[in-house]
């Protein structure tokens, strides 16, 4: 039972910690059992921050009286708190402090772009110098780290001589565009 609790203890929050970040900032996935050590050394930074708390909570709060507070806080510091943590420091990377002085956050630039979820009007030019036209909304989706870069358009688009939009295209549902097949992508206001 000993080894479960210090299981519970030293490895849950930081992995929790870590797959929130994960979902936050895509990357390269690493294999659970090799991120043991990162886990067990962010659960201490969890429990190093809220050492006061935890502190306040063991001397002020009879765990038989108040049972389900303790309870409570318990399970904010095991599963909430390391989420909140990672909020925070997706907040402070976000910052132009923490900017100029660590790299970002997002590894890839397509990431980064479509992770802000505006709509655009985009030109695809292929390798073979066609250009794909279309809308990039709501209904739209690009992939992210670490899938390969793939979007889908939800309105394919006429392009005039010029390259400005002219009409949507009858009877289709949209484009899907292979990274492997894109020369460059333009994205218009």
């Amino acid at each position: 039972m000993d080894k479960l609790y210090l299981f519970i203890l030293f490895v849950v929050p930081g992995f929790i910690s870590l797959k929130t970040y994960e979902l936050l900032f895509p990357g390269e996935t690493k294999d659970s059992s090799k991120q043991l050590v990162d886990a067990v050394a962010y659960s201490c930074l969890n429990y190093g921050l809220l050492f006061f708390p935890i502190l306040l909570v063991e001397n002020a709060l009879d765990s038989s009286k108040c049972i389900y507070l303790y309870y409570i806080f318990y399970f904010f510091v095991l599963f909430l708190s390391p989420i909140l943590l990672v909020f925070i420091w997706r907040k402070l990377r976000q910052t132009q402090f923490v900017q100029k002085n660590a790299p970002h956050p997002t590894l890839k630039p397509w990431d980064f772009v479509f992770a802000q979820r505006k709509s655009y009007w985009i030109k695809v030019t292929m390798k073979d110098g066609t250009i794909i036209g279309g809308l990039y909304s709501h209904k739209s989706f690009a992939s992210s780290a670490p899938a390969p870069e793939q979007i889908y358009l939800e309105e394919v688009w006429v392009l005039n001589e010029n390259g400005g939009f002219e009409r949507k295209k009858n009877d289709t549902a949209g484009v899907i565009v292979l990274s492997s097949e894109i020369s460059h992508i333009e994205l218009r206001d």
